[in-house]
């Protein structure tokens, strides 16, 4: 395995303004642009990671707490949360800025679950995770519940 990277090293944070062509007839961006986005911010913090090919292996559920409109910045930040032999869970918190009055709303979070790729397309070691902080403890430890809880349902079904 590679030398064990912090958190920070592959954090990241992404923004875009939406546009007439994100969103529905009624000016709401749609949850699928939101999605791809989400999938997009856990891809580049796995990159940086494991700086080998990576994919999607699940989203946690998502859930919307606020809708982004057209002209508002969608705001996407991601970090490291959990890191396996092969696999990662990237957190992926979403939130939106209001440009006229400058207002941030929390839209929501998601889980990704990443999984290193070697160049023949099979699962490949990544580095560990050094845990430096309080917070990237407390998502840690979070994470692993997570992970649990899916390894069981994955046994079950």
């Amino acid at each position: 395995m590679r030398q064990s990277k912090t958190v920070k090293e592959s954090m990241t944070e992404l923004s875009e303004v939406m546009q007439p062509v994100h969103a529905n007839h009624y000016g709401n961006v749609n949850g699928g642009v939101i999605m791809n986005l989400v999938d997009a911010a856990a891809f580049v913090v796995a990159t940086r990671h494991a700086r080998t090919n990576v994919v999607t292996a699940s989203i946690d559920r998502m859930v919307f707490k606020a809708p982004v409109y057209i002209g508002d910045i969608i705001i996407l930040k991601a970090a490291i949360n959990y890191v396996g032999r092969t696999s990662m869970e990237v957190g992926v918190r979403i939130e939106t800025e209001r440009l006229k009055d400058g207002v941030r709303v929390n839209v929501g979070s998601a889980y990704v679950t990443m999984v290193a790729l070697d160049k023949d397309g099979k699962p490949t070691d990544i580095p560990g995770l050094i845990l430096e902080t309080d917070e990237d403890r407390r998502r840690n430890t979070e994470a692993q519940k997570r992970r649990a809880i899916r390894l069981a349902e994955k046994v079950k079904g």
